[in-house]
C-alpha cells in the first residue's frame, strides 16, 4: 500500500501536537478538561503552522528570492549593487535623486545625471548593462541596442509591464487603461483606439489645432502690449496641451475641463512623493489625511469623467454625427454587442490615461524646444526663416506642416536630448533571453533611453550637443545605431498618439515663431528633473518679444 510523503508542515504540526498532548495530559485530571486540553492543542497548532507559513513566506520574498536572483544574475558575470534586506538601494535612491534636486545645472544638454541620478551612477559605476535594487527587486539597467529592442518588442511574450507593487502600493489608483493593460485585453483596447489617430483623424484635427494655438497666440499678444514681456511657458503649455487633447479627444475646452486636470495634477504630485519615499508595508490601510485624498481624488476624478460620458451619450441619441472624436469610439465600442465592448468602467480608465498622456509629452516637447531654441538663436531664426518662406503670415495648414523640415530635425534634436519619458520600464514574467543573457522571471528591466540618446558611441563626440542637422537625411540615418533613438517607444507598445503629438507641436511652434521671438530670462534656472514626464524644476521663464 503506498502512503503519500508527509509535508513539513504536516510534520511541524504533528511534533507540536506530540508535544503539547503530553504537556496537557500531565496537567489534566478530568475528562472535560482533556477534551478543552486536546481543542487547545489543535487550535495552538493551528496558530502556530500559521505564523510559520507566513514567516516562510516573508524569509522567502525578503531574503531566499533576492538573493537567489542576485546570484543568477552575477553568475552571469552582470554586476551590481548587493542586495540589503527589504529596502534594497531606496535609501541610495533617495539620496540621489534629492541631491541632484537640490541644485541647478550649468546651460548645457548633459541633463542625465540630473534626470535620472542613480540610473546615470549605476551604469557609471557597473556597466551599461548592470543591476541595481528596487526594494525586493533587482532593476536591470540596459543600453545595449539589441537587448532594448528586445525589451521593448516583449520578447517570446515572457516581458510585460512592471507590476504596480513594484513601485509602490500608494500608487494603485492612477488610471488603469492602455498604458497598464496586458496581452488580449491590452490588445483589443489598442484595436478600439487605433482609429483615432489615423492620418485622416489627424488631418481633421487641423481646425481645433489651430483654435487652441489662436488663442495662446492672443494672449500672449495681450501681455507682450508694451514689446516684451518675461512669461513662464511650462503652465502656458499645460494650458495649450490640455485644450487641444480636451477639443479633439473629448469635444470640450481646457476650461470644461479644468476641475478634472487640477485633480488629475494632484493625484500625480501624490504619485511622485509615493515613490519618491521608502513604503512601510500595510501604510496604505491607515486612514491618513493622504490616503484619504488620494481614495477622494478617484472619487471625484470618475465622478467628473462620468458626467462628461453621461452628456456625450445623451448627445449621441438625438445627433448620431454630432462628434467623431476618442470618447465617440469608446462609447462606441460600449454600446457594440460584440465581446470586443468596453465597460463604461473601462471607459473611463481609459479617458483619464488620455486627460494625461495627451497633454503631458507634448507639454514637455513644446517646453525644452522654446528652451533649446532661446539657448540657440540660431536655430531660432532658421526655423523663423523656414516657417516665413512656406507660411508667410497664413494659418498652417496640414501639408505646410508636413514640408517644415528644419522645424522636425529641431523637434528630433530635442526628442533626443530631452526626452520626455527618459526611462522605460518592462518586466520579466518568465525566464527570457536577452542577448547571450538568461535573465529569470521577477526581474525589473530598465530601459533609460536619455542614456541611449546622449551616448558618443552612437552619436559621436558632441553627442552633448544640439545639433539639428545630424536628422537631416531622417531618423534612421542619424545614429550609428538606428536602435539607440526611441524617442516613442518601440515594438507593440509604441507611443498610439506620437503623429498627433508632432503635429500638435509643429503647428504650436509655427504659430509662435509666426508672431515672437524669444530668448531665456535672467531668472531662467536650468533643471530638467523627472516628474511624471521630464519637467523644469523651477519653471520655464523666457523674455518673449513681439514681432
Amino acid at each position: 500500500m503506498n502512503h503519500s510523503p508527509i509535508g513539513p508542515l504536516e510534520v511541524i504540526f504533528l511534533l507540536l501536537s506530540y508535544c503539547l498532548n503530553n504537556i496537557f495530559r500531565a496537567v489534566a485530571t478530568s475528562q472535560q478538561e482533556r477534551l478543552m486540553a486536546s481543542s487547545l492543542i489543535i487550535m495552538f497548532s493551528l496558530v502556530m503552522i500559521i505564523f510559520l507559513w507566513y514567516g516562510f513566506r516573508a524569509f522567502y520574498s525578503l531574503w531566499w528570492k533576492p538573493k537567489k536572483l542576485e546570484k543568477q544574475l552575477k553568475q552571469q558575470g552582470i554586476k551590481g549593487s548587493s542586495y540589503k534586506f527589504y529596502y534594497g538601494d531606496m535609501k541610495e535612491f533617495l539620496q540621489a535623486t534629492m541631491e541632484a534636486l537640490s541644485k541647478p545645472m550649468n546651460l548645457n544638454h548633459q541633463i542625465a545625471p540630473r534626470a535620472i541620478p542613480f540610473t546615470w551612477k549605476t551604469v557609471q559605476t557597473y556597466g551599461k548593462v548592470s543591476f541595481h535594487w528596487n526594494g525586493t527587486t533587482p532593476r536591470l539597467i540596459i543600453v545595449d541596442p539589441e537587448m532594448m529592442k528586445d525589451v521593448m518588442t516583449e520578447k517570446n511574450g515572457h516581458i510585460e509591464k512592471p507590476p504596480v507593487d513594484s513601485y509602490s502600493p500608494l500608487i494603485r489608483d492612477l488610471p488603469k487603461g492602455i498604458t497598464s493593460q496586458e496581452g488580449e485585453k491590452w490588445f483589443k483596447h489598442r484595436r478600439i483606439i487605433n482609429p483615432a489617430f489615423h492620418l485622416e483623424k489627424l488631418k481633421g484635427m487641423m481646425p481645433a489645432f489651430t483654435t487652441s494655438c489662436s488663442e495662446l497666440i492672443a494672449r500672449w499678444k495681450k501681455l507682450v502690449d508694451t514689446g516684451s514681456c518675461e512669461l513662464d511657458i511650462w503652465p502656458e503649455m499645460e494650458t495649450l496641451t490640455s485644450d487641444i487633447i480636451s477639443r479633439t479627444a473629448f469635444g470640450s475646452s481646457y476650461e470644461e475641463g479644468k476641475r478634472l486636470f487640477e485633480l488629475q495634477n494632484e493625484q500625480i504630485a501624490l504619485f511622485i512623493e509615493a515613490i519618491r519615499s521608502i513604503y512601510i508595508p500595510g501604510f496604505r490601510f491607515i486612514p491618513t489625511k493622504k490616503n484619504l485624498r488620494r481614495k477622494q481624488l478617484v472619487k471625484e476624478i470618475n465622478g467628473i469623467l462620468r458626467g462628461f460620458i453621461s452628456k456625450r451619450e445623451e448627445m449621441m441619441k438625438t445627433d448620431p454625427s454630432s462628434s467623431n472624436d476618442l470618447l465617440d469610439l469608446l462609447l462606441q465600442s460600449n454600446n457594440s454587442e460584440s465581446s470586443n465592448r468596453l465597460t463604461i468602467e473601462e471607459v473611463i480608465e481609459e479617458c483619464k490615461v488620455f486627460y494625461i498622456a495627451g497633454q503631458e509629452t507634448t507639454r514637455s516637447l513644446m517646453t525644452f524646444t522654446m528652451i533649446a531654441l532661446a539657448m540657440h538663436q540660431n536655430w531660432q531664426d532658421k526655423a523663423r526663416e523656414e516657417v516665413e518662406q512656406i507660411c508667410g503670415k497664413n494659418v498652417p495648414d496640414f501639408n505646410a506642416i508636413n514640408r517644415l523640415k528644419i522645424v522636425e530635425m529641431i523637434f528630433y534634436e530635442v526628442l533626443r536630448l530631452y526626452p520626455p519619458g527618459p526611462e522605460l520600464h518592462r518586466y520579466t514574467i518568465k525566464r527570457t533571453k536577452l542577448g547571450n543573457l538568461s535573465i529569470p522571471a521577477g526581474v525589473i528591466l530598465t530601459v533609460p533611453l536619455i542614456l541611449a540618446h546622449h551616448d558618443p558611441e552612437y552619436w559621436g563626440d558632441d553627442s552633448e550637443e544640439f545639433k539639428p542637422e545630424r536628422f537631416a537625411e531622417g531618423v534612421s540615418n542619424a545614429p550609428k545605431d538606428k536602435l539607440a533613438y526611441f524617442p516613442f517607444s518601440r515594438g507593440p507598445r509604441v507611443c498610439i498618439g506620437q503623429n498627433f503629438a508632432l503635429i500638435e507641436a509643429k503647428m504650436a511652434l509655427t504659430m509662435i515663431l509666426q508672431h515672437f521671438s524669444f530668448q531665456l530670462s535672467p531668472s531662467y534656472t536650468h533643471a530638467p528633473c523627472m516628474v511624471m514626464n521630464l519637467a523644469p524644476q523651477h519653471g520655464a521663464q523666457i523674455i518673449l518679444h513681439k514681432l
